[in-house]
């Protein structure tokens, strides 16, 4: 991150952790000529909210650090109001974070987080362990976006610790006391437990770049993947599921029985079609293809929908995509093949059959009609989210560097 121009974003609760993530991070982007925003979220939970959000403000303005204040809109939900707010959390840094043009987010998560998610899985909670580098679990609007925890490695007594004997002050949330809390009485039982090391397990789940570096992407945001991957490692199945999710372009994994039922029957060998999560998956001759299943109407309707002139819009939970002049609009291929150009038709042939209806059709009020994925174009700009997804999902973008150049478009820059 020491050379990368692009600011990063620091999640500031105003807590004792995120407090000592916004002194050492100011002091750290100091040293290295790197900009900081800070970004408090007043979840409109408690009616300290909006006093604390003020706190965060000058406290950052303090530090000469740029501050915005999110809030949770709406009506909250009358059960699951802790996974509620933290997907809205998420969404609204990663919010945030595109629009100052940054691709990292900071968040103050320590050993005591990792430890208090463990317990809560113990007591039936699905509460993942924070890791140290991990894409935005929302999508699309976290997509490019990555989370890091510097803190994993320290506890949050020392750390508290250490700001009182800088002479800071920080807020305490009630809310990490109350009984009513699963974290909160996991918090309170640690607590109860004689001092020990906490072991911090800081890899990135899944492959590498390496064992990844077989799988393709075609026009459709689909994914070939060797079986062999597949097959031959503990985490075949973790890595078709999310292949999965990015080829069909939806923020849900299938379930892993489902899952599983597949592999088993990649194992048996021989060709097979099967349609999971909103996707096609066919085996054959060692490869495995994944794609949009373009027939499934589960999630909504496949019109053609309009593309505005200048902004970039995600389509289908696939594609980033520009339009350079007004008038255009994309929608499914499927059916409509034979109204393309020859030279068009003749790339399509390059595609399997199973993916060419999932390829995005644009046309253009002069009656053009483009593929741009498929054929460059100079009026349209369209990125495939797919294998960038798969990539940070499964430990294959590193650093920001990697996570930059992850991105290639095609079409007018």
């Amino acid at each position: 991150m020491r050379h990368d121009a692009a600011p990063l974003i620091v999640a500031f609760s105003g807590g004792g952790d995120s407090l000592a993530l916004l002194i050492g991070a100011k002091a750290w982007a100091d040293r290295r000529g790197r900009r900081l925003a800070a970004v408090t979220v007043d979840h409109r939970l408690r009616p300290d909210g909006a006093t604390w959000a003020l706190w965060c403000r000058r406290r950052a303005r303090a530090l000469e650090v740029d501050h915005d204040i999110l809030v949770w809109q709406g009506d909250k939900p009358a059960s699951g109001v802790a996974a509620a707010a933290r997907a809205a959390r998420h969404g609204l840094l990663a919010e945030a974070a595109r629009r100052r043009g940054a691709g990292v987010i900071l968040m103050g998560h320590t050993a005591d987080d990792c430890a208090e998610a463990a317990l809560m899985r113990v007591q039936g909670a699905t509460t993942p362990t924070p890791r140290a580098w991990s894409p935005s679990p929302v999508w699309p609007v976290g997509r490019g976006l990555f989370i890091l925890r510097p803190l994993l490695g320290m506890g949050r007594s020392a750390l508290r610790a250490a700001l009182a004997g800088l002479g800071e002050t920080w807020i305490e949330d009630p809310g990490n006391t109350d009984p009513a809390s699963l974290r909160a009485r996991s918090r309170a039982a640690l607590a109860r437990l004689p001092p020990a090391g906490t072991p911090v397990d800081q890899a990135i789940e899944g492959g590498t770049a390496a064992s990844l570096d077989e799988i393709r992407q075609g026009p459709a945001a689909d994914l070939h993947l060797p079986l062999s991957r597949l097959l031959g490692a503990a985490d075949g199945g973790a890595l078709l599921g999310t292949a999965l999710l990015c080829a069909a372009g939806t923020d849900r994994p299938p379930r892993r029985q489902s899952l599983g039922r597949l592999l088993s029957r990649a194992a048996e060998g021989g060709s097979f079609v099967a349609t999971l999560g909103g996707a096609r998956v066919s085996a054959r001759d060692g490869w495995t293809h994944v794609v949009r299943d373009a027939a499934d109407r589960r999630r909504g309707a496949l019109d053609d929908i309009a593309l505005p002139e200048g902004q970039t819009i995600v389509w289908d939970g696939r594609f980033e995509m520009t339009a350079s002049e007004a008038g255009a609009r994309v929608g499914f291929l499927a059916g409509r093949a034979a109204a393309l150009s020859e030279p068009l038709r003749r790339a399509l042939l390059a595609s399997p059959a199973a993916a060419r209806r999932a390829i995005p059709l644009v046309s253009h009020p002069d009656g053009a009609l483009e593929c741009p994925s498929l054929v460059p174009s100079r009026r349209i700009r369209a990125t495939s989210l797919a294998l960038p997804r798969l990539m940070a999902a499964r430990g294959g973008i590193l650093d920001e560097a990697t996570l930059r150049r992850m991105a290639k478009p095609v079409g007018p820059s």
